[in-house]
């Protein structure tokens, strides 16, 4: 039985897995670039292993039916189980390598949205505690206007009430200075025409 086709293949598989880099750490935060890279090169070795899948379900049926030509059928058909079974476990590991990177970037995305979400719900609120901060310091400031503008119409009040007793207190001096002035004028009078009032002998 040839056996060469399927041993190149082998050779071939251990020598794609060495070249392949190590599997990054699931919590490195890998760039763009490296995440298409590590998916691309999932999706080639679960089409790899697919590809070699097929070709092993071939290779098997083609040695079947050669299998039947033989004297020793059975030996025959055992030997290409065999293969075929090995063939098969090497294509499931490249499928599960592949089906490994995907999972890997798939945390990784999960934990970069996670980190993100944290991320904005830390910026939102910082901000909501800047804005609580600004309303804070608009409502003092509103409050502190409020009262200035409160206390200046009070002063003014205040003031306004000074002006008018003060006016009134000079409305009431002069009118008591003129009623003093025409007192005076009139006893004057009085007393002027007492003295020159003739005598009656």
């Amino acid at each position: 039985m040839e056996h060469r086709p399927q041993a190149v293949a082998a050779r071939l598989i251990v020598l794609l897995l060495c070249s392949l880099p190590p599997l990054a750490s699931a919590a490195d935060d890998a760039a763009p670039a490296d995440r298409q890279q590590r998916l691309d090169r999932a999706a080639a070795l679960k089409s790899e292993a697919a590809t070699q899948k097929k070709a092993a379900d071939a290779r098997l049926e083609q040695q079947n039916a050669e299998c039947a030509k033989t004297f020793f059928v059975n030996s025959c058909r055992n030997d290409a189980k065999d293969e075929h079974l090995q063939a098969i476990a090497t294509a499931r590991r490249l499928e599960n390598e592949g089906a490994a990177l995907e999972r890997e970037v798939k945390h990784e995305d999960a934990a970069r949205r996670e980190s993100e979400r944290a991320a904005e719900n830390e910026r939102r609120e910082s901000d909501r505690a800047e804005r609580e901060v600004q309303i804070a310091a608009e409502r003092q400031k509103n409050a502190e206007a409020t009262a200035q503008h409160l206390a200046d119409k009070e002063q003014k009040a205040a003031a306004g009430e000074q002006r008018k007793a003060a006016e009134a207190e000079k409305l009431r001096r002069k009118q008591a200075e003129h009623a003093a002035r025409l007192a005076e004028k009139k006893r004057k009078q009085d007393k002027r025409k007492t003295v020159e009032k003739p005598l009656v002998p």
